[in-house]
């Protein structure tokens, strides 16, 4: 099988990178030493050019299994066969704890003696690097790269190590508790010769546990569904960058959403949506450190933007905002599924959407975590006056069309939400009150009762005079524009279920009669929407309908709980992974779904 499937594959991070491993104990992607520094580690956008870090057993047959160390982002690889059984636990000692940038993998055996077999072969700067293998003795070995930023890779081992060209091997035996490390760092400074190596390997994972496990008990959830809340949380929080508070989408590029198509995109960015969607998430679940570090990132963003037109719809990490799109040739694309894409020219689209998800991030969390700043509301203002001027032009939406702009629902909704939002900080916090912010919101909201209700079709419509629904419309309810029982609503909801819902699986919008989105291939069901569906019904009060499709769609999560942005036909995952999208709306369905059974069981003991 020259590629796994997508959903084969868990993930470890250290709050810089993150690594995929998979069933078979290799890492076929990873970027290092940052989210978006140019991958190590690619083989599952090409199998022969990509580069990967082989470790396995070498077992006639045998059966693999993944587990996360509880509570933790701790990773488990099992190998088990009648001749033995063996493990692999890979980490990443996370940047609050530890000043460098590593990836350490042990292994143990469990049973019998155990022949492994190691192949360390990094392909450096997407695959277009040349690099050499430096000995510096008979466990150590320095990958050292000729591209543009000279990175060295230092590779530690507890066996020997032997150089084939360009990649570094070891064949080793194990007996029962024996166990070999291998660790490999980004070269920043010399590190102590004299310590001891296995010993610094367990204080490390010992810390790396310590700290995983610290951090979900500050979680305050502690209702149905916990394992997979607290792994979404998890997993939500290996997505942010410990130096900026910054959030990415995804640690992956050009994974695609239809096999062998073209819809193949790099997410390795903050999109102001996707961050904003997290921190609802985290806010929910208790994290506030977390918002806040992510507001402080905002805080800059806009101090720093203020004397330009508008805010942009993603930022590199640190807050920078060219991201060129730009095609890797050489790379034939997971399942051959090309172009390889990294940078994302939807950097440049207007979404007006975003100053929406922004101002009820920002509103969240002043309610919740820290009153924001009065310089900060300044910077906010200027935003918000820019968008009173602008709110009604038509953009490329919340999906990125790359077919034309249209006045999309979607957008209307989230501006109607930016200056809602707006309005109740300010009143909160006596901020000074601009008359114009409630006019607007006003003009938006009778604009979309009257714009984009097709009376004939009994429901909110994607653009005025659109033929079909789109499933972004499921947020009418979820930002309080509408209530979840009202009959406009659940009539709206009905035609979203007829249009584009396929047993419990939701699709954005129907490709044939939507805008045109520019790609003319099909794609999977859209894994936020099939949850935002299932919130929807919750809070329409149609709980057991609800329950039973929350339950279908946490059946579709990998073996550890993760989940790619998308479903196809088979339940494969496609598109990016894992996506932040999908698990912050697995958090946000869990807690209002959980918190309406509770109500709902509460009334029935009162009856």
């Amino acid at each position: 099988m020259r590629y796994q499937p997508i959903e084969n594959y868990g993930i470890v991070g250290d709050l810089n990178t993150v690594a995929l491993i998979g069933l078979d104990g290799g890492i076929d992607f990873m970027c290092f030493p940052n989210f978006d520094s140019p991958s190590i580690f690619a083989a599952l956008l090409d199998k022969e050019k990509g580069g990967s870090f082989q470790l396995s057993p070498v077992f006639e047959e045998q059966k693999t299994k993944q587990l996360y160390l509880p509570d933790t982002n701790v990773l488990l690889t099992r190998f088990l066969s009648p001749e033995g059984v063996g493990e692999i636990t890979d980490f990443m000692p996370v940047e609050e704890l530890y000043s460098g940038k590593e990836l350490i993998r042990r292994v143990t055996t469990i049973r019998g003696e155990v022949q492994y077999q190691m192949r360390c072969s990094p392909r450096f700067n997407y695959g277009q690097s040349a690099h050499v293998v430096q000995r510096v003795s008979e466990n150590e070995v320095l990958f050292a790269c000729s591209d543009a930023a000279r990175t060295v890779l230092r590779f530690v081992s507890s066996v020997p190590l032997h150089i084939e060209g360009p990649d570094v091997v070891a064949a080793f035996s194990l007996g029962p508790t024996q166990t070999a490390d291998f660790l490999l760092e980004h070269v920043e400074k010399e590190h102590d010769r004299d310590r001891d190596f296995a010993a610094f390997v367990t204080q490390s994972l010992f810390e790396t546990v310590n700290y995983w496990k610290n951090w979900i008990g500050q979680s305050t959830y502690t209702g149905r569904w916990l394992d997979m809340v607290n792994r979404s949380a998890l997993v939500l929080k290996l997505l942010t960058s410990h130096q900026y508070g910054s959030i990415i989408a995804a640690p992956t590029f050009s994974l695609p959403e239809s096999i062998g198509a073209g819809r193949n995109f790099d997410y390795r960015f903050t999109w102001i949506r996707d961050a904003s969607f997290s921190m609802y998430a985290l806010i929910r679940l208790g994290y506030t450190k977390e918002a806040g570090a992510f507001m402080h990132w905002v805080e800059r963003l806009c101090h720093g933007i203020k004397n330009e037109d508008r805010l942009g719809i993603m930022y590199s990490i640190n807050g920078h905002r060219q991201l060129e799109e730009k095609v890797l040739p050489h790379f034939e694309g997971y399942k051959e599924s090309s172009p390889v894409r990294i940078g994302n020219d939807a950097y440049g689209q207007l979404q007006l959407d975003i100053y929406g998800e922004l101002l009820d991030s920002v509103y969240l969390y002043d309610k919740y975590g820290e009153p924001i700043s009065y310089d900060f509301w300044k910077d906010l203002e200027n935003h918000i006056d820019w968008l009173a001027d602008h709110w009604n032009q038509p953009d490329e939406g919340i999906w990125e069309v790359r077919g034309g702009r249209k006045d999309f629902l979607y957008s209307r909704l989230l501006c109607w939400v930016a200056f809602d939002r707006a309005i109740k900080i300010s009143e909160t916090r006596s901020f000074p009150l601009s008359s114009r912010w409630r006019e607007e919101r006003d003009k938006i909201f009778n604009s979309i009762f009257t714009d984009y209700w097709d009376a004939e079709k009994q429901a909110f419509m994607q653009y005025p005079g659109a033929q079909t629904v789109d499933a972004s419309t499921l947020l009418m309810p979820l930002v309080r524009f509408i209530s979840p029982k009202d009959p406009r609503w659940l009539s709206t909801l009905s035609r979203i279920e007829e249009e584009l819902v396929s047993d419990s699986l939701v699709y954005r919008y129907r490709q044939d009669l939507a805008a045109p989105d520019g790609f003319v291939s099909h794609e999977g069901t859209f894994s936020m929407c099939s949850f935002w569906y299932v919130e929807c019904l919750s809070r329409a009060g149609q709980l057991e309908k609800a329950r039973f499709y929350f339950e279908k769609m946490l059946g579709y999560a990998n073996h550890l709980g993760l989940y790619a942005e998308q479903l196809g036909f088979q339940g494969e995952h496609l598109g990016n992974f894992p996506q932040a999208f999908t698990h912050l709306g697995l958090i946000s369905a869990a807690y209002n779904l959980n918190k309406q059974l509770n109500d709902s069981r509460n009334k029935d003991v009162n009856h």
